[in-house]
Order: structure tokens, then sequence, then C-alpha cells
């Protein structure tokens, strides 16, 4: 028997980085995953990947800042295996600049893929969940919610928007057995830091790179999406049936540190 026998899920943003992690690790614990990603070959691909290895998933192309293509992703949820239980909003872009160097598309394309794809996913799943008795909304959301890097003005708004989100969410909707959560990982090892990486590794490899940002953390390497799935899945699971409207950090320590360190001795 799997923690998640009988249990329906959405994953947006799952064909690609934590939240394809989250895709295989819910449905190898007994859900049924309907997951989307806005190019059609990464989603067939994953699909073909997971059910070849025996787990129930289907993957639906889908830009999570149109109404009409996440009602359809909600939908194919209800018809292909009866409703919706949880809901874990992974879908992000992250881009670069101040607010005086990024211009008013970029803004708009960050806060909506961002922020506007997680009131419009929730917007649908929760009449779905309602229907079953409750259920559970994970968004990913970062550490930069919480403090912030230069240079990255709309991506750490957008994280901080999230996690408000989330708080209002909760709150509007525990009576309904709703539980409402966001992770807030630190830089993990996904297509996203791939494509920082490239920006900004000067002479280095992107590897090099990686294993440089690694450091930053005091466990001393970067997370791999497995690493944040984990943490999703627990607090979609009745194991954490008491928590909700919280932020958890999956960040290798480095919230906890300060910048100051004593003189070698």
């Amino acid at each position: 028997m799997g923690e998640f026998d009988g249990k329906v899920a959405i994953v947006a943003g799952g064909s690609k980085g934590i939240g394809q992690a989250t895709v295989r690790l819910l449905a190898t614990d007994g859900a049924s995953v309907v997951f989307c990603g806005s190019h059609a070959e990464p989603v067939k691909s994953t699909e073909r990947e997971l059910r070849d290895e025996g787990l129930s998933v289907s993957g639906v192309v889908a830009d999570v800042t149109k109404s009409a293509d996440v009602q359809r992703l909600v939908r194919a949820a209800v018809e292909t295996y009866g409703g919706v239980d949880i809901l874990v909003n992974s879908a992000g872009v992250q881009r670069y600049g101040t607010v005086v160097e990024t211009d008013e598309a970029t803004w708009d394309e960050v806060m909506n893929v961002n922020v506007k794809g997680m009131f419009l996913t929730s917007k649908y799943a929760i009449p779905e969940m309602r229907k079953r008795g409750g259920g559970v909304i994970v968004n990913v959301s970062s550490v930069q919610a919480f403090a912030s890097q230069t240079d990255v003005a709309a991506y750490t708004a957008s994280k901080g928007a999230i996690n408000a989100l989330t708080r209002a969410m909760a709150l509007d909707h525990a009576g309904e057995h709703i539980r409402v959560v966001a992770v807030c990982p630190a830089s993990v090892d996904t297509p996203m830091l791939r494509y920082a990486a490239e920006i900004w590794k000067g002479e280095k490899t992107s590897d090099e790179m990686v294993a440089e940002w690694g450091t930053m953390h005091p466990l001393g390497r970067v997370a791999t999406p497995a690493d944040v799935a984990e943490v999703i899945a627990f607090l979609a699971s009745p194991r954490a049936a008491f928590v909700t409207g919280s932020e958890h950090k999956v960040d290798g320590g480095m919230l906890a540190a300060l910048g100051v360190r004593l003189p070698e001795s």
C-alpha cells in the first residue's frame, strides 16, 4: 500500500526539475498524477518515461497563466482519475535585473507565471477538493521570499507574493479541510539553475558554477530535485495533517547563517 493510494494529484510545472521529481515520488507512493508543462516535448517525454516505470501519470500541455488552459488541466484530472486531492504548484521562471533594468514585459512574465499561475490553479482545483472533503496545496516558493540577492527584483517579489498568498489561502480554506503550505528551497540543480549557471559562469563550466554555488550552503552542496520533492510529499501526506499556512525552508542551512565569520586561529 502506498501512502497516496486512491489520491489524485495535479503538479503544475511537472515536466522538469522539482515538479518532475514530485510527480515521480507521488506516483511511486500510489497517487494518480496529472502534470503540466508549457512545452509539448518535455511533457510527452516525462509522461512516457514515468509510464514505462509503471506509474499512473498523465501529461497535459498547458500555460498556467491562461485560465482556459488551467481549467483544461483540472478537468483532465477529474475526467481521467475522478477528482483532485493534491495540488503542487511548481511552475516558475527566473529572470534577472533591478527594477530599472527590468522591462515591463519581463516583470509581467515573472509575476504571471510565478504568482498568477498559482492563483489560477488554486481557483479551479479548490472546488474539486471540496467535493472530496478536503485537500492539500503545496506552493513552491524560494528562500528569496525571506532574503534577496541583487538583480532579481521581479523574481524575489514574486516569491514574497507566493508566501503571502499561501497564508491567505490557508486561512480562507481551513474550514473546508484544505491545507495550504509553501516550500522554500535554496539552490536546486534544476534546468532553471543550469540556465542561471550558463549566464554567470564566465570562464568556468556550468558544473563548476553549480559547485561554487553549493559552497554558499552550510551543507556544502546545492539540493537535488528529489530533496525538495521529499518535503513536498511529506507536507501533502496525512503525516502533516496539522500543518497549514506555514513556510518550510529546504535550504541546506543557508538562511541559518550570518555573513560574520571569526578570524582563523
